[in-house]
């Protein structure tokens, strides 16, 4: 039996978001070095902005410009910044209450170490050299000496030209996976290019990919049994949008992602079909893997193409539709 395997795996996606009349104005303001505000029926002044009521629920509109200093109600410190993070050295990150403002926005200050960092410190803006109307306009807070002159923050229409009008956000998890003994027997013999799935001791069912357990009775499965390759079409689906900043998936549409029941296995996989068009795909279509080329993806099917067979009968894997 070889060694549990581990792999680091990132996913990723860049999130789209329309924005409306308060946070457009908001992110606008910043890339023209205006922080708003918005004032809620009550009269407190919010920054960063929202577009409803707190306390209400109602929509407020009445945007207001507060100063670009103001004061630190509470940090923490970060030694190790990681990528894509607003500072490369380490920096403290911190709620400030703009003055004008009643409630804190979180960013990072730019500070020597953490001794030089205290709840209550006056902190200014500094402006990023190049803008685009986002959070990070705001290039990081710094040190500020001066004292908070008291004045009400002053209207505003909210109006600039060229306003920001959508922002894309990257979201990205990266994480470490460690398959467990079961799943990493699996992926050692894909590398041969065989399939293994293992067998409940109990109603002898036979689960592929092997989760270590039988789902059903829930006992632990040890008994290895190699299944497939070739395997029946159950259900699929037609896939029409292409992904998007996916290198491993840069599939020209539509193309269709199918459940295949390999033979000798109790659980359909999930796999894409090729080497036939996308409308001649059907229920009970016998598939049999192609194989990636060397290097990154080997150790997996690429896809299923059609082996030639005659389709099996639907009453041979009804119970894995």
């Amino acid at each position: 039996m070889s060694d549990v395997l581990s792999a680091p795996l990132v996913v990723e996606f860049p999130f789209t978001r329309s924005l409306g009349p308060v946070q457009s104005a908001f992110l606008t303001g910043l890339r023209e070095r205006t922080v708003l505000g918005v004032r809620t029926e009550g009269g407190t002044v919010l920054v960063p902005p929202v577009e409803y009521d707190p306390v209400t629920a109602n929509e407020i509109r009445d945007l207001v410009e507060v100063a670009p200093t103001g004061t630190v109600t509470t940090w923490a410190w970060n030694p190790a910044p990681r990528r894509d993070q607003p500072l490369g050295t380490p920096f403290a990150w911190v709620l400030v209450r703009l003055d004008g403002a009643a409630t804190a926005l979180l960013h990072v200050l730019d500070a020597p170490g953490p001794d030089a960092v205290r709840t209550g410190m006056r902190v200014r803006i500094r402006w990023a050299a190049t803008r685009t109307g986002a959070i990070t306009d705001i290039a990081c807070f710094e040190p500020y000496d001066g004292e908070p002159d008291g004045s009400e923050p002053g209207p505003h229409t909210g109006e600039f030209t060229d306003p920001v009008t959508g922002i894309v956000t990257p979201a990205r998890l990266d994480y470490v996976h460690t398959p467990g003994r079961a799943q990493s027997a699996y992926l050692t013999a894909l590398e041969d290019h065989r399939m293994v799935g293992e067998r409940c001791p109990a109603c002898r069912k036979v689960y592929v990919p092997p989760r270590g357990a039988c789902p059903t009775c829930g006992v632990a499965t040890a008994e290895q049994v190699e299944v497939g390759p070739r395997g029946t079409v159950t259900t699929f689906c037609i896939v029409n949008i292409k992904a998007a900043h996916t290198a491993n998936l840069d599939i020209e549409v539509p193309y269709v992602y199918a459940h295949i029941a390999l033979d000798g296995a109790d659980l359909a996989l999930h796999g894409r079909i090729a080497g036939i068009p996308y409308d001649q795909v059907r229920m009970g279509l016998r598939v049999e893997p192609v194989w990636a080329g060397a290097g990154q993806g080997s150790r997996h099917p690429d896809h299923y193409r059609p082996t030639g067979e005659p389709d099996a009968d639907y009453d041979t894997y009804k119970e894995l539709v």
